[in-house]
């Protein structure tokens, strides 16, 4: 189906959503799968909640999706976090504040998916100490291991793994799926999670605060992961993940001080366009 963003007054980009290091399975491909608009100029696929989905980005602002009008409605919409009005967030931002005011322009078309919470504690877990090329192979390599297949003309895709298919595995079961020292912390909340001991969906109960209070409580879970599983799990808006970047532009553009508390309620919309433009070769290589 094809969707025109810019007259619906959405900023979308999927190049930008895919390098923003919010998710590890939002790939762009060399060469469309399922559409063949030969007007296509570049091609990603999703996989989330079992779905598998390819957007073909036309360049002008419109863009071909592989999926039914419903399931579009029904579950994509959503996902792509349409609902939200950015724009708003945007008229947020101190206009006297140059470095906040660029990366909101080089990042505008960013949008903070919904993705499932499951899927984000681990992937975060995995995330720590490593670099996005290794997180994505990391995740790709125990989805292919131990997620449901679900295949896609002449190629097979695989679904996230459940906490039953990752809960009996050993320490050297994820050896080759390059997890490091974080095996032990994946094999512990898949087993506590299957067990009952833990219930993701009961984080959503709590305030953007509370909710990384309670995440830091599970075993492996520093404060930066919490929240990055609050932000992006949680879609906890407010939640203010600080990784090296974060810290290196709050270093040398804030003094070491940045106010989250003057974006309160969107202060993770404010990171996104941060970390995008404080790890891109503009930012890194603009003049005096």
């Amino acid at each position: 189906m094809l969707v025109d963003m810019k007259k619906m007054g959405k900023c979308f980009d999927p190049a930008q959503i895919e390098e923003s290091g919010q998710c590890f399975r939002f790939v762009r491909r060399e060469k469309p799968l399922l559409n063949e608009n030969e007007d296509i100029k570049a091609t990603y696929t999703t996989i989330s909640g079992g779905r598998f989905l390819e957007i073909g980005d036309l360049g002008d602002g419109r863009f071909e999706f592989s999926c039914s009008e419903d399931e579009f409605r029904d579950f994509w919409h959503d996902y792509l976090d349409l609902d939200t009005d950015y724009e708003a967030i945007k008229e947020r931002i101190d206009p006297a504040d140059s470095f906040l005011t660029a990366a909101c322009r080089y990042g505008c078309g960013i949008r903070i998916l919904r993705q499932d919470l499951w899927e984000m504690m681990i992937s975060f877990i995995i995330s720590q100490r490593k670099s996005i090329p290794a997180i994505r192979s990391a995740i790709e390599s125990l989805c292919s291991a131990y997620g449901k297949p679900i295949t896609v003309k002449n190629e097979t895709f695989y679904a996230f793994p459940a906490p039953e298919a990752l809960a009996d595995l050993t320490v050297d079961d994820l050896k080759p799926h390059g997890v490091g020292y974080r095996d032990k912390y994946i094999l512990r909340l898949a087993r506590e999670v299957r067990d009952g001991m833990v219930v993701p969906e009961d984080y959503r109960r709590y305030s953007a605060e509370k909710a990384v209070s309670e995440l830091t409580k599970l075993y492996g879970v520093g404060v930066k992961v919490a929240n990055c599983i609050s932000l992006f799990g949680l879609h906890n808006i407010d939640a203010f993940p600080e990784d090296v970047w974060i810290k290196r532009v709050i270093s040398e553009e804030y003094g070491g001080y940045f106010d989250k508390d003057r974006y309160r309620g969107c202060a993770g919309v404010i990171q996104q366009y941060m970390f995008f433009y404080g790890k891109s070769r503009e930012y890194a290589h603009r003049g005096p």
